[in-house]
């Protein structure tokens, strides 16, 4: 019989919003806004027409080009030299290498049964 302050406290749900280090990551843009070929073919067609928009299509593809800048510098690894990513990958491969020459190890045992189909 829990009717006081306890016995509610036991029944409230718990709070539906993750801690902030696990949120995920945000997901990526759709691949229609890394073009710039639309933007490039109207400013071509203001061009043709002698149009006034000219303007707002060469402020639009200005304003696309410093998205993507934006985008490109808050990749992950961007800061990283081409020297440390070949250590990164030599140091990743060297691992690759070891573990199988560990599974290879294991597998020779014969402490497993490897089903056969």
């Amino acid at each position: 019989m829990a009717s006081g302050p306890a016995g509610r406290a036991a029944e409230e749900p718990p709070s539906p919003e993750p801690p902030a280090e696990q949120k995920p990551p945000p997901l990526p843009p759709a691949q229609e806004e890394f073009s710039f070929l639309p933007l490039v073919h109207d400013i071509i067609k203001c061009m043709d027409k002698d149009s006034q928009d000219v303007h707002q299509v060469l402020n639009e593809l200005k304003n696309k080009f410093q998205e993507m800048r934006k985008l490109i510098s808050s990749m992950p690894g961007i800061g990283v030299s081409p020297e440390q990513q070949q250590q990164q990958l030599q140091n990743l491969r060297e691992q690759v290498r070891t573990k199988n020459e560990l599974l290879q190890k294991y597998k020779s045992l014969c402490m497993f049964e490897i089903p056969k189909e």
